[in-house]
This record gives structure tokens, sequence and C-alpha cells, in this order.
């Protein structure tokens, strides 16, 4: 059972975590839809707009990692919620897509995805790790499913200027968090610390570390290229933005549902390896779907269904398979990798699906997601059972 501290911690990191994932997602289900307003908008710049944030986050994910583990945790982490929130008011205050462009790229300025897993990882015991990392997995999966509910009603008020600027309400009561509900004296930081190169070289030739960073690159790459095209399909279907959320809202509940005992099976009863084989099917079975059927309206919400089981299940597990596989004195350097490829893999996919959407159409981009799940399956068919070691804890 975790202590006090353990909980705090896990508590105040998912807490922070929810908040940026929660901006960032609840403009997946309108942008596509909201952009074309603007007079210049094109495919292939809601494309960028939407997957820009991406390549930000996968250039400073790394150096930010790298840095938390010579200067600590929370001077990054302040750093990074302040840029996420200067980038988020740039783009409140945007008159066209180039400007939201460049605030989507300030947003991803705020690379600390990394250093909140590494933050989390130093302050909770071996035994504990794998359920905290679960537990902040979750949290991030609810506030996927809370956004797609949210965004749309959030966009009632003034469009997507709305949900900027409550992205950076959200950015600043994360710093809240961060002061007073993590707790103070982070663990002291050896000081004879691997050389930069060889924490590099550790990580970057473990096989099994690079299956789980190829899957969240294709995982982010799929829901952002879906995302293109989802919100453009229900309003084919004469569900308006405004209204999206009573579509969301049923289909995620039930998949959170489903979800958590999907998960008890992969953590409790050691079935982690059929469970994420079967959660990458289903991504590339719900994409099939979609593709063939995407103009009928409950064939879409069943297809939905099963991407959001599957990807809600795969978004809790991936992290703590990498907490409990990357070497203690490496943790930030191998979350920092990670989640470089987790955002790398949004703005590969909403570039490439903004480009395959405007010379393919809606089909084409579910066809193109449909390939990304089979790439991860053929990827991790292969993955080894995990053994947590006391060298790799701690």
């Amino acid at each position: 059972m975790m202590n006090t501290q353990e909980r705090r911690t896990t508590f105040a990191v998912s807490l922070i975590m929810a908040f940026r994932m929660l901006g960032l997602f609840m403009i997946l289900p309108v942008f596509s839809v909201a952009a074309r307003t603007y007079a210049d908008a094109t495919p292939q710049l809601i494309g960028l707009a939407l997957g820009v944030y991406g390549l930000t986050q996968a250039c400073l994910q790394m150096p930010f990692g790298l840095m938390s583990d010579r200067l600590g945790r929370k001077p990054i982490i302040l750093t990074g919620l302040v840029l996420f929130a200067i980038g988020s008011l740039v783009a409140a205050l945007a008159h066209n897509l180039h400007l939201i462009i460049i605030g989507r790229a300030l947003q991803g300025g705020g690379a600390i995805g990394s250093t909140l897993i590494a933050l989390l990882a130093d302050f909770t015991r071996p035994e504990q790790r794998t359920k905290a990392m679960a537990c902040m997995g979750m949290t991030i999966g609810i506030a996927f499913s809370a956004a797609m509910v949210l965004g749309p009603l959030v966009a009632r008020w003034h469009s997507l200027s709305a949900i900027f600027w409550l992205t950076a309400l959200l950015a600043l009561l994360g710093i809240v968090v961060l002061f007073y509900l993590v707790p103070a004296g982070a663990p002291v930081l050896d000081e004879n610390q691997e050389p930069l190169l060889k924490k590099l070289w550790t990580v970057l030739t473990d096989k099994e570390l690079l299956r789980l960073d190829a899957g969240i690159f294709l995982q982010h790459a799929a829901l952002t290229a879906s995302f293109l095209v989802i919100p453009v399909v229900f309003h084919h279907s004469g569900i308006t933005t405004l209204h999206a959320w009573r579509a969301y809202l049923p289909i995620l509940v039930i998949a959170f549902l489903c979800m958590v005992p999907l998960i008890i099976l992969a953590e409790k009863k050691q079935k982690m390896r059929p469970i994420f084989l079967g959660c990458i099917a289903m991504i590339g079975i719900s994409q099939c779907i979609l593709a063939l059927s995407y103009h009928v309206f409950w064939v879409v919400c069943f297809a939905l269904l099963l991407f959001f089981i599957a990807f809600n299940c795969l978004e809790a597990c991936l992290p703590s398979l990498v907490s409990k596989r990357c070497p203690a004195a490496s943790k930030g350097t191998a979350m920092g990798i990670y989640s470089s490829s987790q955002f790398l893999g949004i703005f590969f996919g909403g570039t490439v699906g903004g480009i395959v959407y405007a010379h393919i159409h809606i089909a084409g981009v579910f066809a193109l997601v449909a390939g990304f799940a089979l790439v991860w399956l053929l990827i991790a068919f292969g993955m080894q059972p995990i053994k947590v070691s006391s060298k790799n804890e701690e």
C-alpha cells in the first residue's frame, strides 16, 4: 500500500498532467471544423496547427528530462508550465491559423511530461511505482474523456479562443499544485551520475524501450490523424460541433468502464502481453470500420467505442511499462525519449493526416491510421515480459 507521501505525490503529479492534457485534448473534437472559419484555412494548415505542438514537445522533452536529472524536477516543471501558459495566451488572441500555429508551438515549449513521470518515480518505492504510474495513466485517460465532452461545450462561449483561455488557466493552476501539493525536498540526486552519452546509449540500445517508444509515437499519430476527420464525420451526420458532446459522453463513459477490468487483468493477472496486443489490434479494426462505413452514424459510434477502449487502456499501461524497464539513474533521460516519441507522433499524425485528407479525403485518413496500427502490432509482437530488478529500481 502506498504511504502518505506516495499518495500525495501521485495525486499532485497526476493532477498537473491532467490539467495539461485536458487543455490539449479539448481542441480535438472541435478544431478541424472550427478552424475552417479562418480566412487562411487549408487542410494542410489545420493539420499543422493541430500537430505542431508535438514537434516542439518532441524537440524539448529529452533536454528537459536531462536537465531535470541535473537541476532537479521542480524548476524544470515550473518553466514548462509558464511556457505552456504563454503559448495558450498567444493562441487565444490569434485571428488566423498562422498565429494559432505559433501559439501551439509555444505551448509545446512546456515539454515537462518526462520530468513529471520522473518526479513521480523519484517519490515512489519500487513495489508501489507500477500502481502510481497506472494511476497517472488512468488520470490521463479520464482527462482525455472529459476533454472530448468539455471541448464542444467550452467552444460555445467564444469558439476556439475560449478553449485556449481555459488552457492558460489550467497551466496556472498546475503551478499552484506544484508549489502546494508536491512534497518539498526532492530526493538528492547522485553526484556521481553516469555521463550523458552513456545514459543515452543505455536507453537507445534497449530494444524493449524502443518498442515502447515506437508504440507511443504510433498511438498519438493515430489519435491526431483520426481527429482531423472525426469532427467532420459527425458534422456530415448532422451532429454540430456544439452538440458533439452528446455523442462523445456515452461512448467515453462505456469505454472507461470497459478499460478498468482490462488494466486489472494486465497488471494483477499478468496478462499484459495479450491485452496490449489486443488493444493495438482493436485500434486497427476500429479504423478499418471507419474507413468503410464512416457515413453511417451508429457504425461510427461503435468504432469510436472500440478505439477509446483501446486508447485509454494503452495510455494507462505504456508509462508503467517504461518506468519498470528503464534504469533508475536514467529515468529522466528514458522518459524524455519516451515523451519525445509521443509528441513527435502528434506532429507526424497531424501533418501527414492533413496531407492525406487534402488528397484522399476522409476514408484515406482512416486507412492511414489502420496502417499505423498494423505497423505497431508488428513491432510489439516480439515484446518480452519486463522483469524489474533492484538494479533497475533504486
